[in-house]
């Protein structure tokens, strides 16, 4: 095993020259410094993690909140939790996987111990009961999703209400008058999710800006959960010439009962999906759809916490943040310098083919 001794050997230096390279703790030119730097890295030096996070009193942990909710559609979410994972261990950093519900009294366990030095919360809701924690002088923290209040938080999020309102805009702009939406399941909902929330607020201002009808049910999921919610959509509004799905487990259950009830696809009613690209695109019927940039998402969160754990030099470990990652997140527009603030990533609708004008007798007068 390489110990901090051979590396001194290998770079010429004192040991307590390699220890402040990699502490950050005294001022080193910055010949010697790539000096250290290249001999950690042709002799595969790892720093033993407790005692650098004794040193540094920084852990290098990340605690990620992802409550697995039977109600939502986990494979978002894990391909979130992936990204995040992938990107922190590129910048030096492991994540802990809080999948539980606890909410503040989980965060106020990790943080508080130090087992992690800062957080990433995911299902976000519009009143979270764990943003009163992260407030009151609580850990660096970026949130993925958006709550009513982001004021003094640090958020990324799809646009979600700029989504709806594209949905809508495609669909009335073929001529359809009526539409309905299949969305989460109810729980969701009465949760208040945000992204959930957000996306029927862009969904219905514009619909009221256009005077399109639209009709929202929510629904659980499911071949009989959709059959149910269908039949009832169609018996209140029977012009319904459009839907949009925001609930990945309704889409092959819609797309199969429209066939089952003689309604092609798009020649008799359109389908467009808010979803991740995969589902719309191996679809029985390739959906237009708004993309769920899951993995950019993780990637973003992870940056814009780097950025602001960046800001306190003295305490880097100058072998994995060397301050690339924050400067290409500020190139991209991915990160603000570690600063509150939300980023929204506008929403991109690809057409395909399950949306089209609406038959002769839907369109209204």
């Amino acid at each position: 095993m390489v110990t901090l001794v051979d590396v001194a050997r290998h770079a010429g230096v004192s040991a307590s020259t390699v220890s402040y390279v990699l502490s950050g703790k005294r001022p080193i030119s910055g010949p010697t410094r790539l000096r250290v730097r290249a001999s950690i890295e042709q002799l595969g030096y790892q720093p033993h993690a407790g005692a650098r996070a004794l040193a540094s009193s920084r852990s290098r942990i990340i605690a990620l909140m992802v409550p697995l909710r039977t109600d939502m559609y986990v494979p978002v979410m894990l391909e979130i939790a992936v990204s995040v994972a992938t990107t922190a261990r590129a910048h030096g950093y492991d994540v802990l996987l809080l999948t539980g519900e606890e909410g503040p009294s989980a965060l106020r366990r990790v943080t508080g111990s130090g087992l992690a030095e800062a957080v990433i919360l995911m299902d976000v809701q519009l009143d979270d009961e764990r943003l009163p924690v992260l407030r009151a002088a609580g850990p660096p923290a970026v949130l993925v999703g958006l709550p009513a209040d982001p004021a003094g938080l640090n958020c990324v999020d799809l646009d979600f209400t700029a989504a709806g309102a594209l949905c809508v805009e495609h669909l009335a702009g073929l001529g359809h008058r009526e539409i309905a939406v299949i969305g989460e399941a109810p729980g969701v909902y009465a949760r208040h999710t945000g992204f959930a929330e957000r996306t029927l607020r862009g969904l219905r201002d514009r619909a009221a800006g256009l005077g399109v009808g639209l009709l929202h049910r929510p629904c659980e999921g499911g071949h009989d959960a959709v059959a149910g919610v269908l039949a009832r959509i169609f018996d209140e509004r029977p012009g319904v010439s459009a839907f949009v799905v925001q609930n990945e487990t309704a889409v092959e259950p819609l797309l199969a009962l429209l066939r089952r009830t003689g309604r092609a696809v798009p020649e008799d009613v359109s389908v467009v999906a808010v979803c991740p690209e995969p589902i719309a695109a191996q679809a029985s019927v390739a959906l237009t759809s708004v993309a769920i940039p899951a993995q950019e998402l993780g990637r973003r969160a992870v940056e814009r916490l780097i950025a602001g754990l960046s800001a306190h030099p003295a305490d880097e470990d100058p072998v994995h943040s060397d301050g690339e990652g924050a400067a290409r997140a500020a190139r991209d527009g991915s990160a603000h310098d570690g600063a509150a603030g939300v980023e929204l990533l506008t929403p991109v609708l690809t057409v395909r083919d399950s949306s089209g004008p609406p038959p002769a007798r839907a369109v209204r007068n």
